[in-house]
């Protein structure tokens, strides 16, 4: 969101320091009377010059309760007052700093049993915490304490030295070192065990509507991507069934935006009508490389137009004019979740005209009643070839009449107040959504793919890269924050997504640069693991080794993805072992608890099959050879490492020795499959190598 959204009741309130930030999350909370600091050395000293305890609010630009606890709590003068008498205020962006956002959350999952943001956190002058919890009303309400009744009393708490606090700040600070202190166990991971995690995690299936448990439904790309893997490994049908059933059933949801493209965050129901609202860059480029799979996989079509629209949705609403994507939109427009979003029947027959209104409500579920607050959020419930016949068209002239309806009703919408964007960029969601941008150029070889993820290549490079370290956010011309494990590893991954797709080596240069300093900076030399943070990051309370996947990978399995897959371009032991390392530290963890390590197992599917290496041999700038590549995109090939052997060039230096002296058969294009240092005899037709890669 923007400083322009602020209301009119801060129009004669003097700005606190917040609106020196960069954070648009920040910036929201500019015109509070709370007497607001940033994370940093001025607020920490003045907490323990004065002894106070420090309040910390941990949100985000996008989330839907954290703007409701700033109009209700934040906004309100009285309450102000009470944070600015008792305590010393601290305001923090966790996409900014998910370091924080880690320790805090753990913090208050210990004490609550759940976690979620707003994140309202007590600490001692010096970090420790010792209460916590989330959204807070602005008075007693459905069994939650009022905010101003709880202010007073832990004010009260801690200025009498309470028991409780005494005893929380080293409760809380024992267990979350505890936490970060992973022991090595030794053992060999279990064979097949990302086979045996997968039929684990499907005992969780939703067979009705597809996806993973009950409401609210996240869509747990991991999860899925882990299925798709299976079933490629070991043809398990039922495997692709779940894939497929859950995506068609997510497409033609509520969560997905049938006029403009793009996922929102989750659905608040089983069945994926009802979202919340906003649209994070992560989700959009994690969902877009899940439908690229699968449209492979999977022989679906349909996954790989979703793939396209979401794409396209980035190109047309999340890209900087300098090339890097920016963070998220929110779920409210003026003051009202997901209003830019529905209808009302009224407007869609004003906007469509008899004919195409009749289609639009059977197609797309329009009523008078509404499935949404007296609206209507657009979803599919019956199939094109239903509809034909229902309306006694073609299925071409039906495509032809959806098309013009989601033309006219996407002109109508832009002319609405737009939910407000945070247009920070951040490397790892920006590494995500290159990766995203890569595999569709691959998939559909439409140019401006490949062009997009490149400039916001280039732009990290240039504007967030010093020659040594990486920023993490960039906005208005400034790059800030140490960057994290999560964005090294997500950015080297991006790179190398980038070469399968340009074949330019300097983007496997670029990964290697990065590698370099995941394996200076940030690994534990001792235990294995890597830090969630750099050797040279402020000093926090604990310096944390994520490793749970959510919603986005953990630094930790981020980092083992990108070194196997290195380690399968480039031979350097040295990214295999430290991956071996991790995996191992971890293994009790993840065989007890696949759901929370979905992510890591594709890293462990890649480390016990080994990369599948394809060397095509032929002139770079030869059709034949640009055919085989396109058509080479359209196959699901989950631990692909991709070289090109130019007979007329020295190519040999990113190619491994077992692969390196492959000759073409009679100046044809010519493949070579290798697996685990052994390759086939060379191939001369496309048709063979698709066969042997089907194998």
């Amino acid at each position: 969101m923007s400083d322009e959204n602020k209301s009119a009741s801060h129009v004669d309130r003097k700005p606190n320091r917040l609106i020196k930030e960069q954070s648009p999350y920040l910036r929201q909370h500019a015109y509070n009377p709370v007497d607001w600091y940033a994370w940093g050395p001025e607020a920490l000293a003045r907490a323990k010059a004065e002894n106070k305890p420090i309040l910390l609010s941990i949100g985000y630009s996008a989330c839907h309760w954290c703007h409701v606890m700033e109009r209700e709590s934040f906004e309100n003068e009285a309450i102000a007052k009470l944070m600015n008498d008792n305590f010393v205020s601290i305001k923090v962006d966790r996409e900014e700093r998910p370091d924080l956002d880690q320790i805090y959350m753990d913090a208050v999952q210990m004490i609550t049993g759940r976690g979620g943001w707003p994140l309202t956190m007590f600490l001692a002058p010096d970090g420790r915490p010792f209460f916590g919890g989330t959204y807070y009303p602005p008075e007693d309400r459905q069994g939650m304490p009022g905010f101003p009744r709880l202010l007073l009393a832990v004010a009260q708490a801690y200025r009498d030295g309470a028991k409780e606090v005494v005893h929380n700040l080293e409760k809380l600070t024992q267990a979350l070192g505890a936490l970060t202190d992973y022991q090595p166990t030794g053992g060999d991971l279990k064979p097949g065990l990302p086979a045996e995690a997968a039929r684990a995690l499907a005992t969780h299936y939703d067979s009705i509507h597809g996806g993973i448990g009950h409401a609210p439904k996240f869509p747990n790309t991991f999860v899925f991507s882990l299925f798709l893997r299976v079933y490629a490994g070991e043809g398990d049908e039922s495997m692709a069934e779940m894939v497929r059933h859950t995506l068609r059933k997510m497409a033609r949801g509520g969560m997905y935006d049938q006029i403009g493209g793009g996922f929102h965050r989750y659905s608040v129901d089983d069945r994926w009508l009802v979202p919340h609202f906003e649209k994070m860059l992560y989700d959009n480029a994690l969902l877009s490389r899940l439908y690229l799979d699968a449209g492979g996989a999977l022989n679906e079509p349909e996954f790989i137009g979703v793939a396209s629209e979401i794409l396209d949705y980035v190109l047309r609403e999340m890209t900087s004019p300098g090339g890097g994507f920016y963070s998220s939109q929110d779920a409210d427009s003026e003051g009202e979740e997901g209003k830019f979003f529905v209808w009302s029947v009224e407007e869609a027959e004003a906007i469509l005209g008899p004919g195409l209104s009749d289609i639009a409500e059977r197609y797309f579920d329009l009523s008078v009643e509404g499935n949404f607050e007296g609206a209507n959020i657009l979803h599919r419930t019956i199939e094109p070839a239903d509809a034909a016949r229902m309306f006694k068209i073609s299925e071409d002239d039906l495509a032809a009449k959806l098309n013009q309806i989601r033309e006219k009703l996407f002109a109508a919408r832009e002319e609405r107040v737009k939910p407000g964007r945070d247009d920070k960029i951040l490397v790892a969601w920006n590494a995500m959504m290159i990766g995203g941008f890569a595999e569709g150029y691959r998939a559909v070889h439409d140019r401006r793919y490949l062009e997009a993820g490149e400039r916001a290549a280039d732009f990290i490079m240039t504007k967030m890269w010093d020659g040594r370290s990486l920023k993490r956010s960039y906005k208005d011309d400034v790059a800030r924050h140490n960057a994290y494990l999560e964005d090294y590893a997500e950015l080297a991954s991006a790179m190398l997504d980038l070469y399968e797709a340009s074949l330019n080596r300097k983007y496997l240069a670029q990964a290697r640069t990065l590698a370099g300093v995941i394996l200076e900076r940030f690994i534990d030399r001792e235990k294995g693991g890597f830090f969630f943070t750099s050797d040279d990051h402020e000093a926090l309370i604990t310096r944390s080794k994520a490793a749970f996947d959510g919603s986005t990978p953990s630094g930790n399995s981020a980092a083992v993805m990108a070194l196997l897959r290195l380690h399968g371009y480039t031979g350097e032991k040295s990214y295999r072992v430290e991956a071996e390392r991790t995996l191992k530290l971890f293994r009790e963890f993840i065989e007890k608890q696949p759901f929370g390590f979905s992510h890591m197992l594709e890293a462990v599917d890649l480390y016990q099959r080994g990369p599948t290496e394809i060397v095509l041999v032929g002139g770079r700038d030869s059709a034949e050879l640009q055919e085989w590549i396109e058509r080479l995109g359209l196959i699901y090939v989950p631990n692909m490492a991709l070289f090109i052997a130019d007979p007329a060039g020295a190519d040999g230096g990113f190619v491994p020795e077992q692969v390196r002296g492959k000759r073409q058969l009679d100046g044809r294009t010519t493949a070579y499959v290798c697996r685990e240092h052994t390759c086939t005899a060379p191939i001369a037709s496309f048709k063979e190598l698709a066969r042997e890669l089907a194998d």
